[in-house]
């Protein structure tokens, strides 16, 4: 698998970002008071691969979806800016942001077996994705995911093609979603743990396709993720997040120079191959953190 370059994809180019996120917040209304999922989250992305890294709760996946529009309608989401290519995507119009939606920005979603149509066929489903950005003919649109299927290494995708999704394994189902989310030529990706349920091969076959995509199409990719370790090594930064908030930022090269508590805790807790740590230390939260 090819490795992030972080000296290539720092700050260290004039060009305009992809996404600008600046104090971007998102808050629920329950029965006892509103709850803030994320607290003024603020970064920018170009065309490089950025990490998000947390655990189950930290906010991570609200802000993926924040940006691409698909937080719950009762939500409340506010930013001092949230820009894809320079465009306000909070104050546009609802039919614009759905155009964008899809043909700009995509999202991969974590569990193919909740993401896919169970009745409707692979082909199908990829093709709909693709008709609703582009005028193109039902024999167009075939040759175009067939293609697709087979550029994210499915063999055989003419067969793929006419199956449904219980019919597929889950590392196949996952490679369809990837096809899917990339049929119409995206320019920024949101991953949102792609791999989570995938055993350790098929994660790095996933990997490898999301590593030469970005690459080859020139793409910004935001890959959401609660394994530090992975993140690390296939991203060039990464934030971290606890409580909603980012507690630091930095190149995934220099994690071992990481100062925050957080960071330091989760990096203590990776195991380490040579070494005897039984049990392995558990992650001492402190209440300051959540400030």
């Amino acid at each position: 698998m090819m490795m992030g370059n972080p000296s290539v994809n720092m700050t260290a180019t004039t060009e305009a970002p992809l996404l600008a996120v600046d104090d971007l917040r998102v808050t629920f209304p329950t029965r006892t008071g509103e709850v803030t999922a994320v607290r003024g989250v603020s970064f920018t992305l170009g065309k490089e691969r950025l990490g998000i890294v947390g655990e189950s709760g930290s906010g991570k996946s609200q802000t993926g979806r924040a940006i691409m529009g698909l937080t719950a309608g009762h939500a409340k989401i506010t930013a001092n800016k949230l820009e894809f290519r320079g465009r306000d995507l909070l104050s546009m119009p609802k039919s614009e942001r759905r155009h964008i939606r899809g043909k700009q920005i995509a999202m991969i979603l974590q569990d193919p077996k909740y993401s896919l149509n169970p009745v409707m066929t692979i082909g199908r489903q990829i093709v709909e994705t693709l008709k609703t950005h582009e005028k193109v003919s039902g024999a167009q649109a075939k040759e175009r995911v067939i293609t697709m299927l087979e550029s994210v290494q499915i063999r055989d995708p003419g067969r793929v093609y006419d199956l449904y999704p219980h019919e597929v394994s889950g590392g196949m189902g996952q490679r369809v979603m990837i096809a899917m989310m990339l049929i119409c030529g995206p320019e920024l990706l949101i991953a949102d743990e792609p791999t989570s349920a995938l055993d350790v091969t098929v994660q790095l076959d996933v990997l490898d396709i999301l590593d030469k995509l970005v690459s080859e199409r020139g793409m910004g990719l935001i890959f959401v993720s609660h394994d530090l370790r992975l993140v690390s090594s296939f991203c060039d930064r990464v934030l971290v997040m606890y409580a909603g908030r980012v507690v630091e930022e930095l190149a995934s090269a220099d994690l071992s120079k990481a100062s925050h508590p957080y960071t330091l805790g989760l990096l203590n807790c990776l195991p380490t191959i040579g070494s005897n740590r039984h049990p392995l230390p558990v992650l001492d939260r402190k209440p300051e953190w959540s400030l």
